[in-house]
């Protein structure tokens, strides 16, 4: 089975929709998906992921089906000392360096202003999110793996967000979100593409094949957004710190 994840188009998050660049974007990826083998279409219901998925399933005259736990994983956490609130993503390397056990798949849940807020319940509805589409596939979660009862070579897409993909990513990979969502960055209309593996009958793990893709944008000659990085060197003040 393959799983593709597609970010939503350069974002106008006001109003939850996008901007003209994003609508130019979400025209470019449906020109790229218009030949891809898609059986079964998911979306988150936010506006900017909708009208992203519009696009294509307009190119090929079908629906999709909306899932409430793809919106964007938005449940803050307060953080120490300050009382700040904030994602759990984006934090400063100098506050990651006091918190280790963010990096740790086991133990990220542990973290007091983690364990403390609404995250560990928000993220257990993604998982079963997830898992609940996967097991209607033939695929059924079984601790670190997932047990086989129907394998096939589906395509699963699902137009959502960056930090929902890193979330569903971390629990097919085993990983803290965290890690991901701090260190990597999918820019609007990338493609992230994931496999089963069936190296052993009748189980399966997953292996990302290409994250944030965006091979669609340079053969348009679009610029590619900046949104989901920062700036490159801290000097620049142009870019997002």
């Amino acid at each position: 089975m393959r799983l593709l994840f597609i970010r939503h188009g350069d974002p106008d998050y006001e109003n939850d929709t996008l901007t003209e660049k994003g609508v130019r974007e979400a025209e470019f990826l449906a020109d790229r998906l218009q030949g891809e083998k898609m059986d079964y279409i998911y979306l988150s219901p936010q506006g900017r992921a909708q009208r992203t998925g519009e696009a294509t399933l307009k190119r090929l005259g079908r629906t999709g089906e909306t899932f409430a736990w793809l919106r964007e994983f938005t449940t803050p956490v307060f953080l120490p000392q300050s009382g700040e609130k904030h994602l759990i993503w984006d934090f400063m390397p100098s506050f990651m360096d006091k918190y280790p056990q963010l990096y740790s798949a086991s133990g990220w849940q542990d973290v007091p202003f983690i364990r403390d807020s609404g995250v560990p319940q928000a993220y257990r509805a993604v998982c079963e999110g997830i898992d609940g589409v996967l097991s209607e596939h033939g695929y059924v979660r079984r601790g670190s793996f997932y047990a086989v009862e129907r394998p096939n070579r589906d395509t699963l897409v699902f137009f959502c967000h960056f930090g929902a993909t890193a979330v569903i990513l971390s629990h097919l990979f085993n990983q803290s979100p965290v890690a991901l969502l701090q260190h990597f960055a999918a820019a609007p209309t990338s493609v992230t593409t994931v496999y089963t593996e069936e190296r052993e009958r009748g189980i399966a793990s997953f292996r990302c094949a290409s994250y944030g893709d965006v091979s669609h944008l340079y053969v348009a000659r679009e610029p590619v957004s900046f949104s989901g990085r920062f700036c490159e060197t801290y000097d620049d003040m142009e870019e997002r710190h």
